[in-house]
């Protein structure tokens, strides 16, 4: 008998042999059968619970393919900045954060971008502000303030001088310190020059009690976890946790206390750290809701923070051509211990010289085998000819289709038209090449909504002044779902087990107001999730 069927609904399966189907029958945690109204009622039993869809959209819970689910969670409680227009409206947020938290407590925000400021700062060095008018209204408490990317950050004078930062502090490997020609500090900090503002803040968190940590770290999954499923997102793919963050979400696993699927990555282990991976892979732990079979790596940084590595020079900052943040050699060494141990190796690369560095590198380890489906992560910016290199040797692109959108306001000003046409985002170049793509949000550096994420595929279209940034590129709606579904599971090696609404699948579906393969591509960002279901029940629906 059926724990619960779902009736009368538009659903697509991801599935080729059925793409279409009015319902489906769940009997706990695994899908029983998927077609019409009459056979999947045949599966009911008294207990059952029956869900009439009144025609609305069903199909597999979207799958995000590169997000930080613990990242999500606290970006929930620091202060918000994605939406400020200005450099100025920045600081008064923080001023009135300051004026609620004691003297000497840290203040967080996160989501700054100075590309997309209508007014920039008066003063700037590379269109970063300086720290001046931030010192000056927050003079009691040590401020960090992510940029949207993840790879910057801006600090106030408090928080260098506890870093014991000044002009004389030498940039460290693979960072940047930002000063100006005079070489006063900005309180700009690039790349791995982010750990000298950092370390103080982590050895601040550090003096909390072992309760406090489990404390903070289960307030931060449960808050992920409900934007999650709010959205649809019945399973995330996490991009970099530490050793003891793992034992956290496996604790919580073990005793059901995951409301979403976690596929892990485990973040840039060090040399020192290489041993410990001989405890993984882990998989499908807590009744499938954990898995850790991966390990996160960085070979450069971001491009709206500069640190993208480039063949050639940025179109504006023709003196510099990005950061490697991982020397070469220690990424080969990570890679033999991923290859002996079964890990996927998933390295973020961003700039063409970086996916080119990283193609270089797998390709002698994939030709002793073909199907590790290592993957680069984002993989934004390429040269046209090592486009083919990705099916060539099984290479997963790991793409966020909504950077696209939310990067095009800046990307040809970093990398000049010819560069951006032929190589920014590439997917339809990629698929049309044979290539694995992977779609997600990369949250929280953007909306964990994969609805946004799916439009900005189809579409391609600034949500600035709604122009489409070299729409050649597009992918087809079904692309599209593909790409947060099936193409996700397969990402994961997770394809026998969800990512399609088939018998003897796991039983997570996501009911939508709107057909997604069908409605005018505007609609697919007003549509609303009616019902996330995770594991055969519903985990959230709209009405409650």
């Amino acid at each position: 008998m059926a724990t619960l069927i779902l009736y009368n609904g538009r659903l697509f399966t991801a599935d080729s042999t059925r793409p279409e189907a009015t319902a489906i029958a769940m009997g706990g945690d695994t899908i029983l059968y998927v077609g019409d109204d009459a056979a999947a009622r045949a599966f009911a039993g008294p207990q059952t619970e029956l869900l009439d869809l009144q025609g609305a959209f069903a199909m597999p819970g979207f799958i995000e393919g590169h997000g930080h689910f613990l990242g999500l969670g606290q970006s929930l409680q620091i202060v918000g900045l994605a939406g400020a227009v200005s450099w100025s409206e920045v600081v008064e947020r923080i001023e009135q954060q300051a004026q609620r938290t004691p003297p000497g407590e840290w203040i967080e925000g996160r989501g700054w971008h100075q590309e997309k400021w209508q007014t920039p700062p008066t003063r700037t060095v590379n269109g970063y502000p300086y720290h001046d008018e931030l010192s000056a209204r927050t003079p009691d408490h040590p401020v960090v303030l992510r940029h949207a990317s993840g790879h910057a950050l801006l600090a106030n004078a408090k928080a260098m001088q506890l870093a014991g930062i000044n002009r004389e502090t030498p940039d460290p490997l693979g960072g940047r310190i930002v000063r100006d020609a005079r070489g006063n500090l900005t309180g700009v900090f690039e790349e791995n020059a982010m750990e000298l503002i950092t370390r103080p803040l982590l050895a601040h968190k550090n003096r909390r009690s072992d309760a406090e940590k489990q404390a903070a770290f289960e307030r931060s999954v449960a808050l992920a976890a409900k934007a999650c499923l709010r959205h649809g997102v019945t399973s995330f793919q996490d991009a970099g946790s530490s050793f003891w963050e793992i034992e956290q979400f496996e604790r919580l696993a073990q005793s059901g206390q995951l409301p979403v699927r976690l596929w892990v990555m485990i973040a840039q282990p060090s040399a020192a750290d290489l041993p410990k991976l001989a405890e993984f892979p882990k998989v499908n732990l807590g009744k499938g809701f954990l898995t850790v079979r991966a390990v996160k790596a960085y070979l450069d940084g971001a491009l709206g923070a500069y640190g993208a590595w480039l063949l050639q020079p940025y179109a504006d900052k023709p003196d510099h051509v990005g950061q490697n943040v991982t020397p070469l050699d220690t990424l080969r060494r990570t890679a033999e211990v991923c290859r002996k141990q079964g890990l996927q190796l998933c390295v973020h690369a961003i700039g063409d010289r970086a996916n080119r560095e990283l193609l270089d590198l797998y390709s002698a380890f994939v030709s002793k085998d073909k199907d590790l489906r290592w993957r680069i992560e984002h993989a934004q910016h390429l040269d046209p000819s090592d486009i083919p290199r990705f099916a060539q040797l099984g290479v997963i692109a790991s793409m966020q289709a909504i950077h696209c959108t939310s990067d095009a306001p800046f990307v040809v000003k970093r990398l000049g038209p010819e560069r951006a046409r032929t190589g920014a985002y590439p997917w339809r170049s990629l698929l049309d090449a044979g290539a694995r793509l992977a779609n997600g949000t990369d949250t929280p550096v953007e909306d964990i909504n994969p609805l946004a994420c799916l439009y900005a595929a189809v579409t391609r279209k600034r949500p600035d002044s709604g122009e489409a940034f070299f729409p050649e590129q597009c992918m087809s709606r079904q692309e599209a779902l593909l790409s947060y579904t099936r193409w996700n599971a397969y990402a994961a090696f997770e394809e026998n087990e969800k990512g399609m609404l088939v018998p003897g699948k796991r039983a997570d579906v996501v009911v939508l107001s709107e057909n997604l393969l069908e409605c005018p591509p505007e609609n697919i960002l007003r549509a609303r999730v009616l019902h996330t279901i995770v594991a055969g029940r519903r985990a959230w629906s709209a009405q409650n």
